[in-house]
Order: structure tokens, then C-alpha cells, then sequence
């Protein structure tokens, strides 16, 4: 019955790799025309309560409150609040006093003795109904005409000195002894009328020609200054905030309109460098702007006050999308249906490594499955929206990783007929590092990866279409501990393969779909990436600072090569093969389709660049980046091809799910399990490893559930500091075992302690950037592992077949 199920699988998945392909076609059938350019945000205009008294000389803010100044008197208007508070000013503040919000921090200009300039700034913040201020450092020179903004952990200061030459400080406000530094301004010189600040860049915007035109200039850290498209009319004062990650909201009039026109609300967006216009009806007598919560606030000529805001719609998905969603749901628990019919699941060998009857090519299809999780699904697309394809430089070089990994490190494992990769540990060295590895890995799996790759999708979907957070996590979760735990290692494997055809055949068809909306065609698309050299892939400068070429070198030789057998999820695809032969295949077609996969997921990115570039105002500017192609998805796509690509990020998260929940429970069956049971079977082994599958995934969604609590950004920070934490003395370990002779398990013991004690410290005082934490702790395992082991005798077992030497030179001298 075993030796039938591989061909029988094989029909089965071209069954269900049709049915996929008919659905595709009803999408196409489905095929409505493009979204016209009607702004896809909405706008919320509302009258705010009038101030006791009922006079307002300016509106500013401070965090979330609104407040209102008039005759040395002040009011605070909280977030949802239906009246005004009187707020109590510092002593000797005149009523002259010039204040001034940036990003929802309010700051009180120091006046020189030149009474129309300034010499610095303080900040002001709410204390229980009182304002207080802290005086911050002065600047270098007086300056006039002050504008100020907020971001990155700075303050910028900009404005114009006795001569009128304009200039530009930064102060870092996380430093308590921090002085202002000089940046440059802008080339032409001019006093800005707004500086605005988005995501490490600078905005400022400076009249040119007698006020006629408005020029807008971009400062980046790394290429200055530049011009940007010219601001289409004449800006309202004080009407500019940043919004989003990525937006800049202007009151602007003039322009295109009547000379006598209402202003009109325009937003920039900062990456595709393009101007749209919202849909708002506004006043014409609009004064005292004010930037507040996610819009703006204003009083009118009459006094009355009003503010206007975003609002994000949901996308709810049609009955078609849910139809697609749920012929792919139902797929999965087939497939895992399947094999649990048809399979003799006596034995554990048969679970973990389907038998060792897996076909290289879909052991590689579904290590391809795995490796692309959901958050690749979705962040690969919003970097290459943002910036371009360097970060695609990584797959390139890993790529001469994996074949490395496919000559000399698979073969050598899967001679050894491992079910958990962590035996060979305990062959090499000592049973104690085996189980002490197996174990952190078990934690890193549960902890730091499924309940990621669990929540942040299903964020990204709840954020775009509506559905809760809750019940994708539910979905995606329930289902694959089904067929997971049905099917074992086949069914996930085979599922792997069903989920790679559609989370590809989605992306690639959001790519075609894209030029087809264009005028101009494939033509026209590749003028615009061209343009805006969105494609760049090369960077051989040595910025460490930047995604080079030889960072990616670096990387790619401590997260691929080293690491690659101390992946549980990777190496059980791989031991599933029939041989060693075909083990090294597997990394070849793994190797194979990571090429041309990343140009697809990048591809999406500079596609999602041209649409948006083009249709500016089908941007939200309330989403963060990373919401991009969701967004897209949700919002432009036909009926049933978004279920198909929402399918796709469900495919995306359960392939590595379906993996983790197999190998942890793996890790735990036989590491553990199969060590200590003192009545154990092969059937109770099976069944044990069923119950553990179903554990670790409820385990999982817990910790998702648990994760929604939280800041997400913050513990996706903590996962990958986990993983270096706690990895890289384990990848050491393997290093020292296959590339040396002489290393032995009491210096492997002291250079694992000396690699997470060493990664704590550079953790705890800040040191490195946490992405190099794994590097750090796999370089301090090898160099201290081996000296320590020159202080033991060397090992006197046999090492044939253990390391990457060759049969007849394995002297442990060596």
C-alpha cells in the first residue's frame, strides 16, 4: 500500500491542481472593469464644540488633544471628548507667545532680543490639565520664520537668519546632552514654508517666483537634497502634516481651481512621488490649521470650529472570493483525508518522513513551500514598492549557499537516516547538547515563529477586507492542524506543493493584471521602473549600513550554510527523499525555483509602483506600507481572483505552519518521547505524534491570539532576536562538528555557553544591530568551541561519515 501511495498522491495532486486552474478561469469570467480614479479614502467632516468664550486665536496639538489659545488663555479638547478643558499655562507666557505643533508635539518658540526671531525652542507637555515646559538647547544662530518638524527620534529647526539665508538644524531628543548639528538646506535658498518629516526623510516646501509656484524638496540621508514634483497651487498656512508612513496632507488653493475657490485637500505620496486629491467639500474662510488625529482641525471667519477626517473603508469580500477560499480550504483537508485513508501509518518513519519515499522535486517545491512564509508573501512586495530589487541580491547569492549545502551537508546527513536532524549531535558529540538544542529549537519554533506567521497576515487581511483577526488565525490555524495531523509528513508535503502552484499563480497574475490596466502596456511599465530605477539589484559598495553585495555574501554564509542543518523544517523535507542522491536534488529544485519566485515577489512590488504611481488617489494614506498589496488585493482585484491571492496568503502561512507543527512534533517524539517512554511502540509513537501535532498547533494559534494584544513591530523584533539568541551557538555546534576533526564535546559545551552569554551582553548593552546577533553567536561557538577543545584529549570514537571528510582521512588530529 506505501510503495502505491507516491504515484496515487501524484493524481491526486494534479486533480487538485486542475480544479485550482478551473477556478483561475471562473475568475477570469468574473472580470470586472478596473476601479475608476475615485478616491478610494473617504472623508469625515465634523463641527467641533465652541471654546467658553468663544474666541480662538490659533489651534495646535499636543498627542492626541486639540487646544486652543486665545488671550493667554488656553482650552484642551481630548480625543472623542464633547467639551473643552481649561488648560493652565506656564507663568509669564504673553500673549504674544508663538507656538508650534509638530507631529502631535508642541513646542514654544524663545525669543531672542531681535523680537521677530528666535533663538530656540521648548517643549511642552500636559500634566494634569497644566502645561510644562522644558527648554531645549539654542540654536547656533537666531532664526526667523521658524518651522519645525518632528520624526526619526528628531527635531528639525529650520528658518531664515538677519541676512536671510535660510538654514537647518537637528537636535536627537532621545539624548539628554544632545546639541543641534547643522544640515543642509535646500539648494536655492528661500524660508520654508512647511517642513514636514516621513520615515527618515525631510519635506520642505519653499515659495519660488513672487509666491506664484510652491517648490517641494526631499532631503535623504544618503543623496541630499532633491526636487520633487512642484506642489500644484498655493498652500494654506499652517495646513501640512505628515500622515501615514508614507503620505504628506497639504491644504492647498489655487492651482487648477477658480482663484476664489474653497482649498482643496491633497495628498503626496512620499515613495511613488505623486500628487492625488481628496474628496472633500471645504470652506473658503478656513484659518488657524491645525494638524489633529488623522485629518486636521480649523476655525472659521464666524469663530465655529471644525475639522475634517480619513476614514478607511473595509473591502468585503463577494461570494465568489469565499468560494475560492473555501474549494482551497477543503483541498487542504482532502489531500490530508487522503493519506490518512490510504497510508499504514504504523510506524514513526512513516509520519515524519513519509516513508523516505518523497519525490526530489516536491521535496523542493515544498521546501520553496515552506521558506516563503506569509510575511514573505507580503513584506518582499512592500520593500520593492519602497525601494527596489538589492534586497533580491539575497536570493541570487543563496542560492551558491544551497548548492554547497547540496554537495556537502545534506548528503552527509541523509546517510545517516536522521528523523531529527538534532541526533547527529548527539552522535557527534554528547546525548546532553542533542536534547538541549532539540528543546530551545521546540521554544523558537512555537514562540518566535508560529505565532507570527499566524498573526501578521491575518492582521493585514482584518485590516483590508474586514474579516477578524480571530477567525483567519482560526481558519488558518484549525485547518492545518487538520490535515497536519491526518496526513503526516506526506500530506504536508503534498499540500506544499498545491499551495506553491497558488500563491504563484496569484502573484503572477496580479503582475499581468497590473500592465494590462496600463496604457501603454508592458511598455510603459517597464519605462516607469526603468525611470525610477526600481530593478536596481547590485550594490558592491561597502556601506555597511546598506543591502550590499557583500552583506549578503556574509549573511547568506551564517543563515544558509551554517544554519541550514539545525533547521528541523528544512532537513525533514530533505531526510524524506529516497537517498542521499536524491536528498541533494531536492536542494537543486529548491535552488531552482528560489530564482525565478523572488523575481515574481519583487516583480509585485514594482508592479504595485507603476499602478500606484499612475492611480495616486487609490492609495490609503492610513495603511502602513506593508499593507500594500492587500490593500490591492482587496480593492482592485476582480471578484474571485482576490480570493484566490487571499488563498494564497493563507497557503503561504500554512505551508511553514503545516511544517512547524510536523517537525516540532517530531523534535518531541523522538528526542524526548521515544528516550524516556518506558512502554512505547512504534502505533503509540504514530498516535503520540498525532496528539503532539494537535497540541503545538493549538499552542500556536494561542500565542497568535495572545501576540494580538501586543505591538506587533516590537515582538517581530523579539522573534528575530530570539533566533539569534539562542540559534547560533547550536549552527556553531553543527559547524564544529562537520567542517573539523578535532573539536569535541566538552569545547562545543563551552562554546555554546560562550556564544549565548557573549549575544546576551551585545543584546543588553545595544551593541549591534539584532539581525547580526546570529553571525555574532556562530562565530564565538566556533572559535571558542574549537580552542576549548584543544584543552580536552580529542575524540577517540570514529568520526567515518560524520564530517564533510572523505573515508580514510578522518585523523582527529586534524
Amino acid at each position: 500500500m506505501t510503495q502505491q501511495a507516491t504515484p496515487s498522491a501524484v493524481a491526486h495532486f494534479q486533480r487538485v491542481a486542475r480544479c485550482m486552474f478551473a477556478a483561475l478561469l471562473l475568475c477570469g469570467l468574473s472580470w470586472s472593469s478596473l476601479a475608476h480614479a475615485d478616491s478610494l479614502p473617504t472623508v469625515r467632516q465634523d463641527a467641533l464644540p465652541a471654546v467658553s468664550g468663544g474666541q480662538v486665536d490659533s489651534l495646535h496639538t499636543v498627542g492626541t488633544s486639540l487646544l486652543a489659545f486665545h488671550a493667554g488663555s488656553a482650552w484642551q479638547l481630548p480625543a472623542g471628548a464633547a467639551s473643552w478643558n481649561a488648560v493652565a499655562l506656564p507663568a509669564n507666557i504673553g500673549t504674544d507667545a508663538v507656538w508650534i505643533t509638530a507631529r502631535n508635539a508642541l513646542y514654544l518658540l524663545q525669543p531672542a532680543q531681535d523680537v521677530a526671531a528666535a533663538v530656540g525652542v521648548s517643549v511642552a507637555t500636559l500634566q494634569q490639565d497644566r502645561l510644562v515646559l522644558r527648554a531645549l538647547p539654542a540654536w547656533p544662530v537666531p532664526l526667523r520664520d521658524v518651522r519645525l518638524a518632528e520624526g526619526d527620534g528628531a527635531l528639525h529647526a529650520t528658518g531664515v537668519d538677519a541676512a536671510g539665508a535660510p538654514h537647518l538644524f537637528r537636535l536627537a531628543l532621545d539624548a539628554s546632552t544632545a546639541a543641534w548639528t547643522v544640515v543642509p538646506a535646500w539648494p536655492e535658498g528661500g524660508a520654508a514654508s512647511t517642513l514636514l518629516a516621513q520615515r527618515g526623510d525631510l519635506f520642505a516646501t519653499v515659495p519660488t517666483s513672487g509666491d506664484k509656484t510652491t517648490a517641494l524638496w526631499r532631503w535623504h540621508r544618503e543623496t541630499g537634497w532633491s526636487r520633487m514634483p512642484a506642489v500644484p497651487g498655493t498652500l494654506v498656512a499652517d495646513g501640512a502634516r505628515a500622515l501615514g508612513q508614507a503620505h504628506l496632507l497639504y491644504l492647498v488653493s489655487g492651482g487648477e481651481a477658480a482663484a476664489n475657490a474653497a482649498p482643496r485637500m491633497l495628498t503626496f505620496h512620499t515613495i511613488t512621488k505623486a500628487w492625488a486629491t481628496l474628496p472633500a467639500d471645504l470652506p473658503t474662510d478656513i484659518a488657524g490649521v491645525a494638524a489633529w488625529s488623522d485629518g486636521l482641525a480649523w476655525r472659521s471667519a464666524t469663530g465655529a470650529l471644525h475639522s475634517v477626517q480619513l476614514q478607511s473603508g473595509k473591502h468585503l469580500l463577494a461570494w465568489l472570493d469565499w468560494l475560492v477560499i473555501v474549494v482551497y480550504l477543503a483541498a487542504m483537508i482532502g489531500i490530508g483525508l487522503y493519506f490518512y485513508l490510504r497510508e499504514k501509518r504504523n510506524s514513526t518513519e512513516n509520519f515524519f518522513v513519509g516513508s523516505r519515499t518523497i519525490p526530489f522535486w516536491a521535496a523542493g517545491l515544498s521546501l520553496y513551500a515552506v521558506n516563503t512564509s506569509s510575511i514573505s508573501f507580503i513584506a518582499i512586495p512592500a520593500k520593492a514598492f519602497e525601494t527596489n530589487w538589492q534586497y533580491l541580491t539575497n536570493n541570487l547569492i543563496a542560492v551558491l549557499g544551497l548548492m554547497f549545502v547540496a554537495v556537502w551537508i545534506v548528503p552527509l546527513l541523509r546517510r545517516l537516516d536522521l528523523m531529527s536532524t538534532f541526533s547527529y549531535l548527539e552522535t557527534r558529540f554528547h546525548p546532553s547538547i542533542r536534547m538541549l538544542a532539540s528543546a530551545l529549537a521546540i521554544f523558537m519554533q512555537i514562540g518566535s515563529r508560529m505565532s507570527v506567521i499566524l498573526f501578521l497576515p491575518a492582521l493585514a487581511i482584518s485590516t483590508i477586507t474586514g474579516i477578524d483577526v480571530i477567525w483567519s488565525v482560526l481558519l488558518m490555524g484549525g485547518f492545518t492542524i487538520i490535515y497536519t495531523a491526518m496526513g503526516g509528513m506526506k500530506a504536508v508535503i503534498w499540500t506544499d506543493v498545491v499551495q506553491v502552484i497558488v500563491k504563484m499563480g496569484g502573484a503572477i497574475f496580479a503582475i499581468l493584471f497590473i500592465v494590462w490596466t496600463l496604457k501603454g502596456g508592458f511598455g510603459e511599465f517597464t519605462q516607469i521602473a526603468m525611470a525610477e530605477e526600481k530593478t536596481k539589484l547590485f550594490d558592491f559598495s561597502f556601506d555597511l549600513t546598506k543591502a550590499t553585495v557583500w552583506g549578503f555574501i556574509f549573511l547568506v554564509l551564517f543563515e544558509v550554510v551554517l544554519t541550514f542543518p539545525k533547521d528541523q523544517v528544512l532537513m525533514q523535507r530533505v531526510l524524506s527523499t529516497k537517498s542521499d542522491k536524491e536528498a541533494g536534488r531536492s536542494i537543486w529544485a529548491f535552488a531552482a525555483i528560489m530564482i525565478p519566485g523572488g523575481f515574481v515577489f519583487y516583480g509585485i512590488g514594482t508592479a504595485l509602483f507603476v499602478y500606484y504611481k499612475n492611480n495616486p488617489e487609490r492609495m490609503n494614506p492610513l495603511l502602513p506600507v506593508d499593507a500594500t498589496f492587500p490593500l490591492f488585493i482587496a480593492a482592485e482585484l476582480p471578484m474571485g481572483v482576490t480570493g484566490l491571492i487571499i488563498a494564497g496568503i493563507f497557503a503561504a502561512a500554512m505551508a511553514t505552519l503545516s511544517g512547524i507543527m510536523n517537525s516540532v512534533a517530531t523534535l518531541i517524539t523522538v528526542d524526548f518521547y521515544e528516550r524516556f517512554a518506558k512502554d512505547k511502540s512504534q502505533k503509540k509513537g504514530v498516535f503520540f505524534a498525532e496528539i503532539m501535532t494537535v497540541v503545538v498547533g493549538l499552542v500556536g494559534i494561542g500565542a497568535a491570539l495572545v501576540l494580538s494584544r501586543f505591538d506587533i513591530g516590537s515582538l517581530f523584533d523579539v522573534s528575530i532576536e530570539l533566533a539569534g539568541l539562542l540559534g547560533g551557538g547550536f549552527a556553531g555546534a553543527y559547524t564544529l562538528g562537520m567542517f573539523t576533526r578535532r573539536a569535541n564535546s566538552q569545547g562545543v559545551a563551552i562554546g555554546i555557553v560562550s556564544a549565548i552569554v557573549l549575544t546576551f551582553i551585545a543584546w543588553w548593552y545595544d551593541l549591534v544591530h539584532p539581525y547580526f546577533y546570529l553571525a555574532i553567536s556562530i562565530l564565538v561557538c566556533v572559535v571558542v568551541g574549537y580552542v576549548a577543545s584543544l584543552f580536552f584529549p580529542a575524540p577517540t570514537r570514529s568520526l567515518q561519515g560524520l564530517t564533510i571528510y572523505r573515508e580514510g582521512n578522518q585523523d582527529p588530529a586534524g
